[in-house]
């Protein structure tokens, strides 16, 4: 199974997920974002591109890369990654499908001042022009498609450890499913 936890950049994906990955039996975390890294290491370089995600081939590794760490180790895999085009999540989840691999989509979702904080406070990795321009294309997938092909947690008053247990207690059956958040809500500026 792939426990895929997407949303926009601030959300939270990539601790929830660290946090997520000891709390479901046989899982590991697969940041589909290295895949991405390997191609623009590249050289002479891909086509440019402002987003890897753009590049087929990342797709397409993406759903094999997946394909095989699950052949080869079983259990679940983690997968904190942002996809806001919905002809790539439809590529990647139909790719996953042809491999008969269950997916649990969340969504960690926030408002857009609270994502707007966390990105311009994140002490790691500073303020960032890249990650706050995706804001709108967020509240925009939110809005159109991404939260109604996903469960959705809202993320605004939670901890990354109060989103991992929730989502753990969802995918194991030992919690209540998440609680509903309409479509759009709390996504505009």
């Amino acid at each position: 199974m792939i426990v895929w936890l997407n949303g926009t950049h601030g959300a939270g994906k990539t601790t929830t997920g660290a946090l997520v990955q000891p709390l479901i039996p046989d899982a590991r975390v697969f940041d589909a974002e290295k895949v991405g890294e390997t191609l623009m290491d590249i050289t002479p370089g891909l086509p440019r591109t402002d987003n890897f995600q753009h590049w087929p081939p990342w797709r397409q590794l993406v759903v094999e890369t997946a394909h095989r760490v699950l052949d080869y180790t079983g259990g679940t895999l983690v997968m904190p990654m942002t996809v806001l085009v919905e002809r790539y999540w439809r590529e990647i989840s139909a790719g996953l499908a042809r491999h008969a691999i269950p997916v649990r989509h969340f969504v960690l979702h926030a408002d857009q001042e609270t994502l707007r904080g966390r990105i311009e406070g994140d002490t790691v990795l500073g303020p960032s022009s890249f990650r706050l321009r995706h804001l709108e294309p967020y509240a925009e997938a939110a809005r159109t498609w991404l939260h109604a092909e996903a469960e959705v947690l809202d993320t605004t008053h939670l901890t990354p450890a109060q989103a991992a247990r929730r989502i753990a207690a969802a995918v194991t059956g030992r919690g209540p499913a998440l609680p509903a958040v309409e479509p759009g809500a709390g996504s505009g500026p």
